[in-house]
């Protein structure tokens, strides 16, 4: 075919018309049997959010006392003191962690051991942890931030690990031809070509902490979560039903459904 003849035609990973079509569809019905399994009903939902409008009206005006509205800033704050602690420690820790992590700066054996403290860091949630931490150590902040420090390295690391994989290595070998040590060429070499991705990456992780210290309270480990709990545990819920027992028949207020964190961790309430 001449090159003047020609046509262009988007590109697509289907080898066929058929195949493609058959791909959305079993996606589509993928989502739709989904749904009808997690019982999504459109006219429940439609009720629910006439109730979130009832809710967001009810916030206002606020009903604490002094001594609950003092509480809940005093437990804002230690949120916000754990992130920043964890931020900080977590930062200083995932530094040589991952350096030791890039394939291009590390030897294989470290690279490997290294990798894999990564993937265990990332491979648990903070609540999970929030409970080891709580059962080793006790209850209070400290269990916070050791639970947060332990999520950070493990984000933290894979990030900077693989920006310092996609360095330009040239600046590398031209600071060590010019005779410097190990250490003056990571300074030199390296350094200067991740700063701007570790502030990013530095000030992207504290958001996420602050977030994370506002949940793992429901499980003992300090912040504004434990106020959540006791006040979620003191909540009579009616559901959808219109009674205080779920669509499958478990009792709303049962300790199953709204007091797992302290079965979880062996005690009668937060």
């Amino acid at each position: 075919m001449a090159a003047g003849n020609r046509t262009w035609k988007r590109p697509t990973v289907f080898g066929r018309r058929g195949v493609k079509w058959a791909v959305y569809a079993g996606i589509v019905g993928f989502f739709i049997w989904s749904g009808v399994g997690v019982g999504a009903d459109p006219a429940r939902i439609a009720r629910g959010l006439g109730n979130s409008a009832s809710l967001v009206g009810d916030f206002m005006p606020p009903s604490a006392t002094p001594r609950q509205s003092q509480r809940i800033l005093d437990k804002m704050f230690e949120s916000v003191a754990m992130a920043m602690v964890s931020t900080l420690t977590g930062i200083v820790l995932s530094v040589p962690i991952a350096f030791m992590a890039a394939e291009n700066l590390s030897p294989r054996p470290l690279y490997a051991v290294n990798r894999g403290f990564i993937s265990i860091s990332r491979a648990f949630n903070a609540i999970i942890v929030g409970i080891i931490a709580v059962k080793a150590i006790g209850f209070g902040p400290l269990a916070g931030i050791l639970t947060i420090t332990f999520k950070t390295v493990g984000f933290f690391s894979k990030l900077l690990a693989e920006d310092l994989e996609d360095i330009d290595m040239g600046s590398v070998d031209a600071v060590r031809a010019s005779g410097a040590s190990p250490i003056q060429t990571l300074l030199y070499g390296v350094v200067p070509q991740i700063i701007p991705r570790f502030a990013g990456l530095s000030v992207y992780r504290w958001d996420i902490n602050i977030r994370t210290s506002t949940i793992i309270g429901i499980v003992g480990a300090g912040g504004i979560g434990s106020v959540l709990l006791t006040a979620f545990n003191r909540w009579q819920p009616t559901t959808a039903n219109g009674s205080g027992s779920t669509d499958d028949g478990e009792s709303a207020d049962s300790p199953l459904c709204w007091s797992l964190p302290s079965q979880l961790l062996g005690r009668g309430g937060i």
